[in-house]
């Protein structure tokens, strides 16, 4: 990439608007594996990109849009869930398939249960708690 020419771009403030080549640089941290790759697909050094990284409301955005990417995927997989339980549901009551298996797929559907019925009584509990600090 050659020279460095960040250094007649404006330190972002706060609340301040990103520049379209730092969008553009987050788009492609989001996509690329390495930070290298991020900054050739946008036509900057990768030094600028570190650079870039180290202003407050930049990394905020890439904080934000990259946790925004997690909960598309988190949505994706709890929309999963149904089918999961179908076939966890179908192994358990599939008379061919394995002793093993079937007993694996009852002990996650009782896991799993459990596991909810431990979530509902602290969501519980930090209500009343939340309440009671009011």
């Amino acid at each position: 990439m050659g020279t460095d020419n960040c250094e007649h771009l404006p330190t972002i403030g706060h609340g301040e608007r990103l520049s379209k080549k730092q969008e553009q640089a987050i788009s492609a941290l989001l996509s690329k594996p390495t930070l290298d790759e991020a900054a050739k697909e946008v036509g900057v050094n990768p030094v600028t990109l570190t650079r870039w990284m180290k202003i407050s409301a930049f990394h905020d955005a890439y904080a934000a849009a990259r946790r925004e990417v997690v909960s598309h995927a988190i949505a994706s997989v709890q929309n999963a869930t149904g089918e999961a339980v179908e076939t966890l549901r179908a192994v358990m009551r599939d008379a061919d398939a394995p002793a093993g298996s079937r007993v694996a797929a009852a002990k996650t559907v009782l896991e799993t249960a459990m596991k909810g019925i431990e979530q509902e009584d602290i969501m519980a509990r930090l209500t009343v708690l939340e309440a009671e600090r009011r």
